[in-house]
């Protein structure tokens, strides 16, 4: 593997690329979107930059290419944010320049199908950031939820290690972003349940990988992205669901086939995302939600101890599609302490 790179951070006043490496959602819900980058202007002091398909849909993979390609050139860019995810980033890997992208390192913010990015940004050795998109976290409705924002920051503009807090609450019923009725307050939130540990007696500290576990299933198919099980050997896997909701058979068929390719055991340590329950298409009551949440977590546990029965797990953590959402530096250390009940990021 590539020595690994920690790309330098932004300062308030410096240009960021705000890009659609997945798709160009902005172009037909601007609302979100514009909210977002006035944000990142007005309460992160930062400068966005669009290129020409962030508010394109339908761009090809080879124009996305290129505006990720100009993004990391450009000297006077100190970082990239997506504006949200899509389904068809796989299809942008064959056009990458992976020489121009590890001669000029950046940190990439993104996540759901970035998640594809973000794994190519790891085999190049550049650590990058899994989490805080224009139309999501920083189009919150309302505001950038507190949690949010302060994880955002630390991944943003510090360094060092950052401690991640158990939120007390938390959310996954959305409000249709065409209605401008959306933006004028927050979310409703409600109670979150604590962070779940599984054989939490030891101490482990490793370089993270992983992401959104149906886009991972895509690239475990495809096989160019994969390396070799031993190169994950001793990191920190973590995974999350998205809005598809797959069942808990669908994550236990990835998680086993993860586990058949020799990749499970390599890890000692997982954390998994407090799996989003709730849809436009499936629109989740709360003891809906709840079931849904523990099968997942039931579905979890049952491929570790087939494949990797002594991994320490912690389930429910808040990354990925959660509101609020902490952000995982992809390729950084993680240190998940069982005994003390604390995982750390380094950003």
């Amino acid at each position: 593997m590539p020595e690994i790179v920690l790309p330098p951070k932004p300062r308030p006043g410096d240009r960021v690329a705000v890009l659609s490496p997945a798709a160009g959602l902005p172009e037909v819900l601007p609302l979100p979107f514009d909210l977002g980058l006035r944000r990142l202007t007005e309460e992160y002091g930062l400068v966005p930059v669009e290129y020409p398909t962030t508010r394109r849909l339908g761009a090809s993979a080879r124009e996305r290419a290129a505006d990720l390609h100009a993004a990391f050139a450009d000297p006077t860019v100190a970082a990239i944010v997506a504006s949200i995810g899509g389904d068809d980033q796989i299809t942008l890997l064959p056009h990458l320049d992976d020489a121009l992208i590890r001669a000029n390192p950046k940190p990439f913010f993104g996540f759901s199908d970035n998640t594809n990015l973000l794994m190519r940004l790891w085999n190049l050795g550049l650590v990058a950031y899994h989490g805080a998109s224009v139309m999501t976290q920083f189009g919150r409705p309302g505001a950038v939820h507190p949690v949010t924002d302060a994880s955002v920051r630390a991944a943003l503009f510090g360094s060092g290690p950052y401690e991640l807090p158990a939120p007390t609450e938390t959310n996954d019923v959305e409000r249709p972003w065409e209605d401008p009725r959306t933006f004028d307050s927050a979310p409703v939130m409600e109670p979150a349940g604590p962070w779940h540990w599984h054989r939490a007696d030891r101490v482990v500290e490793g370089r993270s990988w992983g992401g959104c576990l149906e886009t991972v299933a895509q690239l475990l198919m495809a096989g160019g992205e994969i390396a070799r099980p031993e190169a994950y050997e001793g990191g920190v896997l973590f995974l999350e669901t998205s809005e598809l909701l797959p069942s808990a058979d669908e994550v236990f068929r990835i998680l086993r086939a993860m586990g058949e390719r020799g990749l499970l055991r390599r890890f000692p340590a997982l954390l998994m995302g407090r799996a989003r329950a709730w849809s436009f298409d499936a629109p989740n009551d709360a003891a809906a939600r709840a079931a849904y949440r523990e099968a997942q977590r039931a579905a979890v546990l049952r491929a570790l101890d087939a494949y990797a029965p002594d991994t320490l797990a912690v389930l429910d953590v808040d990354l990925g599609h959660t509101d609020p959402q902490v952000v995982i530096p992809y390729g950084g250390t993680v240190r998940v302490d069982g005994p003390a009940r604390r995982i750390t990021v380094t950003y």
